[in-house]
């Protein structure tokens, strides 16, 4: 058995170095927000972290202030061993916590509404409109009021709203940029919106913060926040691009299933509904969200024959149907997908 004091003094220097990583994750993303939605949750965060700490902290130095006083050794301490019940602890030890619990209510429910994704920021700037499509192993973007795309690379203006449609053409994903506050899934068939800032100028890291298989880890993008000057600059430069992105270039890219980090790629010009059309593709020949239903299962008494004649012609019509729902939906829009606020 190893004595107490060696073993103390082999543990000191790992303890140390344990503590300076944590110490280090200070100066992570999250506690450096670049937006205001990230400031409002760095500072609910922080909140919230202190206020139950108000329980935490004297709980801990109670059990051990009791532990040292009443130690057995303690001659002066006073011993009852009837005692069973004190109503001035007992008011303590419920009222604090209850009243806790009651401040972090309330305050939970204002910041579910306040950063709530969905909910459009207030800015007298035009926001910009960004669709993000998470395929694997890389992010598509596309800015339908630009007719451009990217792949791996967005920027846009300070001080100007971001409004995310975020979807997805394979697994489920998950769309994070830090600096700037709330991550937000990206799931086939669906669309999910989120609404950022950025205060500052400069480069953040974008990132799928949910694991999707073997390119997952690099699965990463760089959100660039500039000028309107430089911003302009950029369209600029990305119109200038001969690529095309539609349902061809679309198809290629998708095919590419990279386990690397694919280079940041532009299209100088886009397919007008082309993130309306990854959705509906999805939808399935019943149109109804992505959900697929047994059709064998649907059979009824008396209209067996009917339900086989049915079953066949829908087997043959499949795949044209679907290209046919997928164009449709694309063209008329995905009416029914929109979140609050917009």
């Amino acid at each position: 058995m190893i004595p107490l004091n060696p073993l103390g003094r082999f543990l000191r220097p790992g303890l140390l170095f344990a503590l300076s990583v944590f110490l280090t994750g200070c100066n992570s993303a999250i506690l450096n927000p670049k937006g205001q939605i990230g400031h409002d949750e760095k500072t609910l965060l922080i909140t919230a972290t202190v206020l139950m700490l108000l329980v935490v902290v004297p709980v801990i130095i109670m059990t051990l202030t009791f532990a040292w006083k009443y130690r057995a050794t303690n001659t002066k301490a006073r011993y009852e061993p009837k005692w069973s019940h004190s109503t001035a602890i007992e008011v303590v030890v419920w009222s604090i916590p209850c009243m806790i619990v009651l401040v972090l209510a309330v305050l939970t429910w204002r910041s579910s509404h306040a950063l709530d994704p969905y909910r459009p920021l207030d800015s007298d700037k035009k926001p910009v409109v960004i669709e993000a499509i998470s395929l694997d192993w890389k992010w598509l973007f596309i800015y339908p009021e630009e007719n451009i795309a990217t792949v791996n690379e967005i920027t846009f203006p300070v001080d100007t709203p971001l409004n995310f449609k975020i979807t997805s053409d394979t697994v489920m994903n998950a769309f994070f940029i830090p600096h700037l506050g709330s991550m937000i899934y990206s799931m086939t068939a669906m669309e999910t919106k989120l609404h950022l800032i950025a205060n500052e100028t400069g480069e953040f890291p974008g990132m799928s913060s949910h694991y999707s298989g073997a390119g997952f880890s690099k699965m990463h993008f760089s959100a660039h926040s500039v000028t309107e000057a430089e911003y302009q600059q950029w369209l600029t430069k990305v119109r200038g691009e001969s690529a095309t992105l539609d349902k061809t270039a679309f198809a290629a890219l998708t095919a590419e299933k990279n386990h690397d980090w694919h280079p940041v790629t532009y299209f100088g010009t886009t397919e007008t509904g082309l993130f309306d059309w990854v959705i509906a593709k999805h939808m399935g020949d019943n149109q109804h969200y992505g959900m697929k239903h047994d059709h064998k299962a649907m059979k009824h008494d008396g209209a067996e024959g009917e339900s086989h004649d049915g079953h066949a012609m829908a087997e043959g019509d499949a795949a044209a149907h679907a290209e046919h729902t997928a164009d449709e939906h694309a063209a008329a829009g995905h009416t029914g997908h929109g979140g609050s606020g917009e």
